[in-house]
Parts: structure tokens; sequence; C-alpha cells
């Protein structure tokens, strides 16, 4: 079971269980609440009726006086009440007295006179001077539909002369407990829904830091060059940045000790052309023989400061695993600033440079600095390739969503041994003329950039002749 849906449940199991019993609690307490309620109703109302039942009552005139009349006058009134959405017609209560003895002497419905009482819980308490209750059910048998029975002693002063006792039926009640209950179950409802809502917004909310921390894990491990996950003030956030600092460490380590190889290795060559030239110079020479060594150690020093300084261009690129500065970046002015950039070396080798922008309100988003040190280096390498006379294209066109931007020379080509390592660190191809090879350095720095820049990067030959350098990037 994947974390996520382990989270999710475990967190609304846990809301959801505590939402079930507290409703269960809320809904199984309604009923007794209400009757609860009820009862303190009816023995306010007893206590109030026994005192005004206590002049008839010992005047012997119960059934006839003016609180039997009292009483049936109220018993005729249409209340026209709506309590709680509920319709209320008539008064509920049903009102029995009896004597000292327990004997019922008086009954609102006329059903039961004369019959005894005594035994009655409500009747029994109330004349040993305690408070009397019951609940009965309204049919003997049938416990489904019960009667509240609160009971209130009736006295001549000090002396009790008999027992009122006031019913109603625990069904006039049933609407509104229904109704409670009802509504707290409808209201539980929508706190479950509401917490699972929340259960998936919150593993959501977890598992896309975590997935993201997790495919970055997966990318450094593959020795992908990726972007740390965005930051995030929690303990995900701690862990991406522990991850990327180890990982920087890592790399970094690594980074150097290949990178000293390399540079160990490419400067071999030129440390011993130059160590002979110097050993030779310190012998008796001709002065054309004393002038090619010297002019062959400038060209070896030449070489190795290329070499450094494009090795540490490469790896500053190289170094960061995404791109560090987002910016509008207009394609005819980027265009046209590298084209003035090598305006001094088209001169000095006689060529001439064409440029042409299709959409010259092209707009990329990235690095202005990379990407004119990425067209550098390919008009560097046209330059270097290109017959005196000859002329360099350099254009910018749109092709499904992405910028094309193209290097063409009238050179020889790229021989066919070569075209799968073109972009390899250190190679390079020889210059016409005798000219000394570059570092090798330059293709891999705009494979680079093009990657920072979510593009590509290929050289291949043309079908009219020469080379065509292509950097393939997004549109903004």
């Amino acid at each position: 079971m994947r974390l996520g849906l382990r989270l999710f449940l475990g967190f609304f199991l846990i809301v959801g269980l505590a939402a079930f019993f507290v409703m269960r609690v809320f809904v199984n307490e309604v009923k007794p609440g209400v009757r609860q309620a009820m009862e303190s109703t009816l023995v306010d109302a007893a206590n109030v009726l026994a005192v005004m039942a206590a002049d008839d009552l010992k005047a012997g005139r119960i059934n006839d006086g003016k609180f039997m009349r009292d009483l049936a006058q109220a018993q005729q009134r249409d209340l026209r009440a709506t309590i709680w959405r509920f319709p209320k017609r008539r008064v509920d209560y049903r009102i029995t007295i009896t004597d000292a003895a327990g004997i019922v002497v008086f009954d609102s419905e006329g059903r039961d006179l004369g019959r005894d009482n005594s035994r009655w819980n409500d009747v029994y308490r109330t004349l040993r001077g305690e408070y009397g209750a019951r609940s009965s059910p309204e049919t003997p048998g049938d416990d489904t539909r019960t009667v509240m029975h609160v009971a209130a002693p009736i006295r001549d002063g000090d002396r009790l002369i008999g027992v009122l006792t006031l019913a109603q039926p625990n069904a006039s009640i049933d609407p509104f407990i229904t109704a409670s209950q009802r509504s707290i179950i409808r209201q539980g409802g929508w706190l479950i829904g509401l917490s699972a809502l929340i259960g998936i917004l919150m593993t959501w909310w977890l598992m896309r830091g975590i997935n993201r921390l997790n495919r970055y894990a997966q990318a450094v491990s593959a020795g992908q060059p990726v972007a740390p996950p965005p930051p995030r003030r929690d303990e995900i956030g701690d862990l991406g940045r522990a991850v990327e600092q180890m990982r920087r460490k890592l790399e970094g380590k690594a980074y150097v000790e290949q990178y000293v190889q390399s540079l160990t290795h490419e400067m071999k060559s030129p440390l011993a052309a130059i160590r002979g030239a110097a050993e030779l110079l310190q012998e008796p020479l001709p002065e054309q023989e004393r002038q090619r060594f010297a002019r062959n150690i400038q060209t070896q020093q030449q070489r190795l400061t290329e070499t450094i300084d494009k090795l540490l261009a490469l790896a500053e690129v190289e170094q960061h695993g995404w791109l560090q500065k987002h910016e509008p970046v207009a394609v005819a002015a980027l265009l046209a600033e590298a084209g003035e950039g090598v305006s001094a070396k088209l001169a000095a080798a006689g060529l001439a440079l064409s440029v042409e922008v299709e959409d010259p309100a092209a707009i990329i988003h990235g690095d202005a600095y990379l990407l004119r040190q990425a067209l550098s280096n390919l008009l560097d390498n046209a330059i270097a390739f290109s017959p005196p006379g000859g002329t360099i294209f350099l254009s910018g066109t749109i092709d499904d969503g992405m910028l094309e931007l193209r290097v063409s020379d009238q050179g020889p080509g790229i021989p066919d041994y070569a075209h799968q390592r073109v972009f390899e660190r250190f190679y390079s191809l020889p210059r016409p003329g005798g000219e000394p090879r570059s570092s090798g350095l330059g293709l891999p720095f705009v494979a680079e950039v093009a990657r920072l820049h979510g593009g590509q990067a290929d050289l291949t030959n043309l079908e009219s002749g020469g080379a065509q350098a292509r950097l393939r990037l997004p549109l903004a």
C-alpha cells in the first residue's frame, strides 16, 4: 500500500471513528435529555396545578368546581402554535387527582374515577413525602408508546389531602427527538465528509512534497542534473535541503577529481612541447630556429590559457544543475550582440556574416550571457573552419513552438568518424591550413547551455557543403 493511501486512511479512520462515536453519544443522549427537560417542566406545572386545585378538593367540589371548569376551558383551546417547524393545536396534559388514600377522585379525561392508584409509583412516593414520577405504557403491554407521569402533593396547610398527577405522552415530544437526531446525523455526515476532504488535501499536500523529493533523489542517484525541490518550511523542506547539500558535496568532490584528471591529461602535451622548446633554447641556435621555438612556446601557452579558461567556463555551467537566472531575452538583440562580438575575428579572417531573424519580436526566457557565450563558441568554430572570402550564416527561426538558432559555414564539414564525438570534452578536429587544434571544450559548453535552457544542440553537415550547428530552445 502506498504511503499516501496509508496517510489518508489513517487520518480518515481517526477522524471518522471520533466523529462516529461523538455522533452516537449525541444521538443516544437526545432522547433522555429531551425527556428530562419535559419532566422538569411537568414538575413545575404539577405543583402550580396542585396549589390551584387545593381549594376545590378541600371543599369536595373537585369535579364541578372552578378548577375543573378552567381546565376544561384550557383543553378546548386551539393553540395554533408552531414549535421548531411542528404544529401544536391542543393541550396534551392529562390530570388525575387522588385523595389521601390514593383513590382517584378526578380525571380530566373521565376514565379512571374511583381507581386505586396508591400503588403507582408517582402517587405512592408522593403520599410518603417524596418526589413521585413514573413512565408507563399508554396501553398495557405496548412499550412503544409511553406516558410520563409526575405527581405533586395537594395540601391543606401542612396536611396532605391528595395527590395531583400530571401526565403527558412521550409521543408528543418524539418529533422533536427525531428531528434532533436527524440533524445530528446530517451534521455528522457533513463533518465526516469535510474530514475526508481535509484528509485528501493534507495527504495530497504531504505527498506532493514527498514525491518531489523522491523524484529529485532518484534523478540525483541516476546522475541527472536537476533543480532541487521548491523550498518548504517544514521537515520535508529540511530533508530536501539536506539532500541538496549532500549532492553538492558528493558531486563537487567527484567533479573536482574528474576535472583534475582531465586537465592534467590535456596539459601534458603543451607542457611537454614547452619543456622541449625551452631546453633547446638553452643551446646555441641559429636566430631562425630560436624564433621558431619561441613562437612554439607562445602558441602552447595560448593553448593552455584557452583550455583553462574554457574549462572554467564549462565547469561553471555544469556545476549548476539548473538555470540560475531567468529573464526575457530578445532573439534579434541576442543575435546582433553575438555577431558584434566576433566582428574583429571575421575581419581578420576575411569572412562575412549574414544575420537573419524570422520573428524580430521573438522572446525566450533564460540567461542572456550564457546564450551569447554559446553563440560565440559556435561562431568561433565556424570562423576557424571557413575558407577566406566565405560567408557565415547566423539565423533564428521558429519551428513547432521552439526557437532554432543556426550557425552555418562553408567549410569542409564534419568527417564521418567525428559525428558521434564532436560534443565530447577535449575532442577537437584539425583546423584547415595547419592551425593548432582548439581546446575541445566549446561544443560541450554549448550543449550544457542548451540543456540548462530546456533545449538541445546538434551539429550536422549541409547538403550544399559546410557544417551547421543548431540550438533548439523553447520559446517564452
